[in-house]
């Protein structure tokens, strides 16, 4: 990457950081994708009972590796046999020590935004688990809500219908069919039963000091 575009994304993540943790999450910078897993681990305890959600950011920073290191108590959805073992893991990551995901956008004044189809990342961010790791990307960063909505709506959710092999307008067409209309509200969207669009969460100060950690990476990561 050109150095002066370098150290203008860096600037905007460093006054993101900064609203982050005015908002009482922990903030991290890693300068690459190769330097998430360290700081990744330095945040866990060997033992440590550990879930994540369904995260391309993640797996780009070879965090499952790290997992499966046999220092924790791993729960992988990806060895469950059945849809009831899966779904017995996400009840089971209600009680994990460390809960790992990315987010779908993350706003200039620290204001976390994430959407889900089946709602466990989400449920699992907004309680349960006693620690809960953020890693995103720069693409990830938006100046408010309003851009956040537009950034699921035609970056987020179309590559992930796709990789998630979900029948939905946005996985054919590019973009929410919410967009089509003149006026729109944030949860229109198609009525496919493979909608991945169902639940919002919108993670602004935390009563709780220090459960989200956010680490911020001056890459593209994700979608």
């Amino acid at each position: 990457m050109n150095t002066n575009k370098s150290a203008a994304i860096k600037k905007r993540i460093m006054k993101v950081g900064e609203n982050l943790k005015k908002n009482n999450m922990e903030f991290y910078f890693a300068e690459s994708a190769g330097d998430v897993r360290g700081i990744v681990e330095s945040l866990m305890n060997d033992g440590d009972t550990v879930s994540h959600g369904g995260s391309v950011s993640m797996d780009e920073c070879c965090i499952r590796d790290l997992l499966n290191s046999g220092k924790y108590n791993y729960l992988d959805r990806s060895k469950a046999a059945t849809r009831e073992e899966v779904e017995e893991i996400y009840r089971k990551t209600f009680s994990a020590d460390v809960f790992i995901s990315s987010a779908n956008a993350i706003t200039d004044d620290g204001v976390l935004y994430n959407v889900d189809g089946n709602s466990n990342r989400i449920a699992a961010i907004a309680f349960g688990p006693k620690s809960v790791i953020i890693i995103a990307g720069y693409n990830k960063l938006v100046h408010d809500l309003a851009e956040a909505e537009v950034r699921v709506k035609t970056q987020a959710a179309p590559p992930n219908c796709v990789r998630l092999n979900c029948d939905t307008y946005c996985g054919i067409n590019g973009e929410c069919v919410s967009l089509t209309k003149p006026v729109h509200q944030m949860s229109d969207g198609c009525s496919s039963d493979s909608r991945i669009c169902c639940n919002y969460l919108i993670s602004a100060q935390q009563r709780h000091k220090g459960r989200i950690k956010v680490i911020l990476v001056g890459e593209e990561l994700g979608y």
